[in-house]
């Protein structure tokens, strides 16, 4: 990996500040470690020589104090700037995400696994190993002037020795560069199959393939295992190989140092200051190897980071418009890597009211409801509509309360949150429940029946500032007493709202205000023309579709 990525401080602005605040204290640590060597080799030679001790003391005292001071600041410095950075980062990653159609983003394995570790694993890469890089650019320098002033033949052997050092570590980040990727990539690999082990396993439990799954997730665990070892065993064996190429440099300082002291060829004070030094010189060189491998995930994270956040080839989903109309034109679709087009041709037009989508399994149905929200981008024609808020067939419900699911998105007070579970008839139900809105629910809204889950999804549809909203399947898996709740619900919704519901029960279209049939693919010379539900409620607002053909 490069010593450090520009990029950082372009995406990060905030960070530059204690960059730039880390740099000073890097130049000042690089003075206080010269002022620490002078003033103990002062105060050896006083004791040797028999002379008074109080400046000496007091200067050594001062000095480690501003030593101690500085690596404090230092370390508070850089916690926050990694901090701050994984953060920043996290949150324009998701940002970035939102704003891409579905097809754009990531798998949700690698999705996971950046969001989370990637960018967490960025926060010592900031903390740790730019600190110490700034001080492996500042502190040897200072070190070796000093050396040169003191004791030249000191300063040679340094100059001759030192970049030793970084040429082996560059050599051996080489080596290990591979071993980084590999790593990264099973930690991925395993993340992403964990994860979706985890969504389908009450389908493979089901169909009794539960336990063969601990065998799949045991062998990608091991590809991590083996990985993360390897990639230790690098990082031992690099730092003790630098380690021990410093400490033989210092000791032929320390050699020749107390042979030209035997032989009377140096003063004892610049032998000193040269032996106390010569270490300083290699010290930040040899954390910056050390810290290369608890950086190098950092490193390794970052450049992906970057490159979702820089994808100049990533459409964004366009901007909501203003009405209350969704219109599209020409619109087709095809699946990436796929030959076979879901959607072609296709023009619709839905107003305030009920438009009601049906047909068979496989009709595009689903992939229709995505594309008029914005979540993947047309191969062909165009789709212009508000805002919307989509109802898929697993409604998500994140918060741990009633009340945190119900005005997810939305900053409505309670009383508004009361007024659109009344409008969906479930404010007897959650008035009736231990807590009322602030009762527990668990994962997927446990503790509420479908239908309450379906009820309660549509209150927050009520409460979301989206004027269009997009129904998948609202009464799948309902009975028919929740199913009649539902439709109730999706009735109050069509009064204000432009709603396109999907549905395969047949029940919902006589409330639509206009009906949708898809058909299977046709050949494009063929198309099919929707016709009015007979017996859909009479209202100015209605849907049109014709001139395409769908699955």
């Amino acid at each position: 990996m490069a010593p450090f990525d520009p990029r950082l401080l372009r995406l990060v602005p905030r960070a530059r500040g204690p960059v730039a605040l880390l740099a000073g204290i890097g130049v000042l640590t690089g003075l206080a470690t010269i002022g620490t060597a002078w003033a103990v080799t002062a105060l050896v030679v006083a004791v040797v020589r028999d002379q008074p001790l109080g400046a000496p003391a007091l200067a050594v005292g001062m000095t480690l104090a501003a030593r101690a001071g500085l690596a404090a600041v230092g370390e508070q410095v850089a916690a926050r700037a990694g901090a701050t950075v994984s953060t920043a980062l996290r949150e324009q990653l998701v940002g970035v995400w939102l704003t891409r159609p579905a097809e754009q983003r990531p798998a949700s394995g690698t999705a996971l696994t950046l969001a989370a570790q990637g960018t967490a694993s960025i926060e010592p890469y900031v903390a740790r190993y730019l600190p110490t890089l700034v001080s492996a650019a500042v502190v040897p320098p200072m070190a070796l002037v000093a050396l040169v002033l003191t004791d030249w033949p000191s300063a040679l052997v340094v100059v001759l020795t030192l970049p030793l050092l970084p040429l082996f570590a560059a050599l051996i980040g080489m080596t290990t560069a591979e071993d980084t990727q590999r790593r990264w990539r099973a930690l991925s690999d395993l993340s992403g199959h964990f994860l979706d082990v985890m969504s389908g396993l009450p389908t493979l439990v089901g169909y009794g393939r539960g336990e063969r799954q601990v065998a799949s997730i045991e062998q990608v665990s091991r590809r991590h295992r083996l990985a993360t070892m390897q990639t230790l065993r690098l990082a031992f064996l690099s730092s003790a190989a630098l380690e021990l190429l410093a400490t033989i440099s210092v000791a032929i300082v320390a050699v020749l140092v107390g042979l030209r002291l035997t032989h009377g060829s140096i003063e004892l004070s610049a032998g000193l200051l040269a032996i106390l030094l010569a270490p300083e010189a290699y010290w930040p060189v040899r954390r910056v190897g050390t810290e290369y491998h608890s950086a190098a995930d950092g490193a390794e994270a970052l450049r992906d980071v970057v490159d979702q956040l820089e994808g100049g080839s990533a459409t964004t989903m366009p901007a909501p418009t203003t009405g209350d109309e969704v219109r599209a034109r020409g619109l087709g679709y095809r699946y990436p890597g796929s030959e076979r087009d879901v959607l072609r041709g296709l023009d619709l037009d839905a107003a305030r009211g009920l438009t009601v989508v049906t047909g068979a399994s496989g009709t595009g149905k689903t992939t229709l409801l995505e594309l008029l929200a914005g979540l993947r981008t047309p191969t062909s024609g165009s789709v212009d509509a508000l805002s919307s808020h989509l109802v898929t067939q697993r409604p998500f419900f994140a918060a741990p309360t009633v009340r945190g699911n119900l005005v997810l998105g939305s900053d409505a007070s309670d009383a508004e949150a009361w007024a659109a579970l009344r409008a969906v008839g479930m404010e007897g139900v959650v008035a009736g429940l231990p807590d009322g809105l602030d009762t527990p629910v668990g994962d997927d809204g446990f503790g509420l029946s479908a239908g309450q889950r379906a009820r309660l999804v549509l209150a927050r549809a009520l409460l979301s500032p989206a004027g269009v909203v997009l129904l998948d399947e609202p009464t799948a898996h309902l009975d028919d007493e929740a199913t009649a709740a539902v439709h109730a619900a999706i009735t109050v919704l069509a009064q204000e709202r432009t709603v396109v519901a999907v549905t395969h029960r047949p029940e919902l279209l006589t409330l639509a205000d206009h009906h949708v049939e898809l058909s299977p693919l046709r050949p494009p010379a063929e198309v099919w023309q929707s016709v009015p539900q007979e017996g859909a409620r009479e209202t100015d607002a209605h849907t049109s579709a014709k001139g395409g053909a769908l699955t």
